[in-house]
């Protein structure tokens, strides 16, 4: 994936550093004890085969000695990034997101503990995801990758005694795969214990009735408890694209773990039955009927309700290490990139690109700030084109951080709104003018400074981490704005503020092989996921 750094894990993985953690503490404690004893005797009472038993433990003491100071120094590697060899001013940097990253865990613990998400004005929690404890399960991956070892293991006690599924609870597939799943699953592949894989399929076994539609392609809502799934009423019985279609990572990373078939085997049909059906333009409306398999007539878009499908064509082929048997999937992605860029404009005077979105025939001048997490995937996906036509797509990438990142730069706050229009002769202007900490534009700039080494990215994610702490931050959490213009806050931690933009901070202003591309792919709540090769 473009300019690639040498990945800090093999390939094919040892062990988790856990397991080799135990496995010589027992014997370097009982050979300690057994030298040390013998030492508190006087060495002239030793006889000449004492002495030769009592070197001999004295080496096997100094090897496990070097062996369990090589294992601290993995254990460390796999969890806190090493700073010897790092710029101090990545160093700095890095500290002050981590520092971010305790205040706002720090609030939740104290205000919100296993409630959905804090309300950090009015110091209590909101359950708007039913109670699963949202923002402490999205938060595991990011904990752990902070080293934030106590919190991580506090959180864990939690998911272990009180992470209950069983819920008479109407909850989105999407929203649950993606944070809970995904959370559950990234822990897992971090730490290596089982509660949480065990956590995660329980819940996914709760979501596959969703998929139980004559065309295969699932409904958005189920009930927790009773299995019962349907569509919201405000889509007026259909099925979202986005919510639909980008559950592929989860749910063939929880079948690769667990051994079990099924799961995969939902999610895929789904596209391989689009597949048959593609356009040659690869670009599809966000409504879907899930009882015949149809496209209803609606709007395309790269933001709300359309961007993860997308964004999951590129990354289940990346997931799979780009065998054959996902080949499909960059067939797919990259006819749906020729969509994307039919849809590109550039403003007037200062030619800033966008993205569009499109109703039939006609297109609107109109760009959510969540569709700029297209210049990440586009700079993810640019390595697997030829030569020329990468550098193209590294390019188009380029334009649109550079328009995403002026969303923020063009408010007083620093601060991106929800939307943005571009009318004839003008740059861009503000549509909803709300902020809720998203994710998208610091996610791009992650990919593009790992995949191109520009520290101008840093740079850019740097300005607006400060501005998120100089508009959001509270003494007791982190906020929303309710206008980036005025600057007032709202009264919502957003889980995915967490979960995805404090770990791509974090990660931004972390050595390239910390992570490393090569080894992991990142779902759309940014919940890292081991690469797998799949052959069927």
């Amino acid at each position: 994936m473009g300019k690639k750094s040498a990945s800090s894990l093999s390939s094919s993985s040892p062990p988790p550093p856990s397991w080799w953690w135990w496995r010589y503490r027992l014997p370097l404690v009982i050979i300690s004890f057994v030298a040390l004893t013998w030492l508190l005797f006087d060495h002239r009472s030793l006889s000449l085969e004492d002495q030769v038993v009592v070197s001999r433990l004295n080496k096997e003491l100094k090897i496990l000695k070097n062996q369990l100071e090589n294992v601290k120094k993995r254990i460390r590697g796999w969890s806190v990034v090493e700073e010897d060899m790092d710029d101090p001013l990545n160093v700095e940097r890095r500290n002050a997101v981590k520092d971010a990253m305790v205040h706002a865990w720090t609030c939740y613990e104290k205000y919100a503990w296993g409630r959905d998400e804090l309300q950090p004005q009015t110091k209590d929690a909101a359950d708007t995801f039913g109670g699963l404890g949202a923002t402490l399960v999205d938060s595991l991956d990011t904990l752990y990758i902070m080293g934030l070892d106590q919190q991580f293991q506090r959180a864990r006690e939690w998911v272990a005694s009180s992470l209950n599924f069983n819920k008479n609870y109407e909850a989105s597939v999407f929203e649950t795969t993606i944070r809970v799943i995904g959370g559950l699953l990234s822990a897992y592949d971090l730490s290596d214990d089982k509660l949480f894989l065990d956590k995660a399929r329980d819940i996914a076994d709760r979501l596959l009735p969703a998929w139980n539609t004559p065309s295969g392609i699932p409904y958005n809502m189920i009930n927790l408890m009773y299995g019962n799934a349907h569509n919201p009423r405000w889509a007026g019985g259909k099925s979202i694209l986005a919510d639909a279609a980008s559950e592929q990572l989860e749910f063939i990373a929880l079948s690769q773990r667990t051994k079990d078939p099924k799961y995969q085997q939902k999610v895929e049909y789904v596209i391989k039955e689009f597949h048959k059906i593609f356009p040659a333009d690869g670009l599809l409306p966000i409504y879907l009927d899930p009882h015949t398999g149809t496209m209803s007539y609606s709007k395309v878009t790269f933001g709300a309700l359309g961007d993860s499908f997308y964004e999951y064509l590129l990354k289940a082929w990346i997931q799979g290490n780009k065998t054959e048997a996902v080949k499909h999937y960059r067939e797919m992605w990259e006819a749906s990139m020729k969509g994307l860029k039919s849809l590109i404009r550039r403003t007037t005077p200062s030619s800033f690109a966008y993205i569009c979105e499109k109703l039939g025939s006609s297109l609107t001048d109109k760009m959510d700030e969540l569709a700029c997490f297209a210049p990440g995937m586009l700079a993810l996906g640019s390595s697997g084109y030829d030569p020329g036509e990468a550098e193209k797509i590294l390019s188009l990438a380029e334009e649109l951080a550079w328009t995403c990142y002026n969303f923020y730069q063009t408010t007083p706050t620093k601060l991106a709104g929800e939307n943005y229009n571009f009318p004839a002769g003008q740059d861009m202007t503000v549509g909803t003018s709300w902020n809720i900490l998203r994710p998208e534009t610091v996610e791009s700039l992650f990919y593009l400074w790992r995949l191109t080494g520009n520290k101008t990215y840093q740079e850019w994610g740097w300005n607006i981490f400060q501005a998120f702490e100089n508009n959001s931050r509270t003494d007791t959490g982190y906020s929303g704005l309710k206008d980036v213009s005025k600057g007032d806050k709202d009264n919502m931690m957003q889980s995915f503020f967490l979960a995805e933009t404090l770990k791509y901070l974090y990660l931004l202003f972390s050595p390239p092989s910390f992570m490393s591309l090569d080894e992991w792919v990142f779902n759309t709540e940014a919940h890292p996921l081991r690469i797998v090769t799949q052959t069927q």
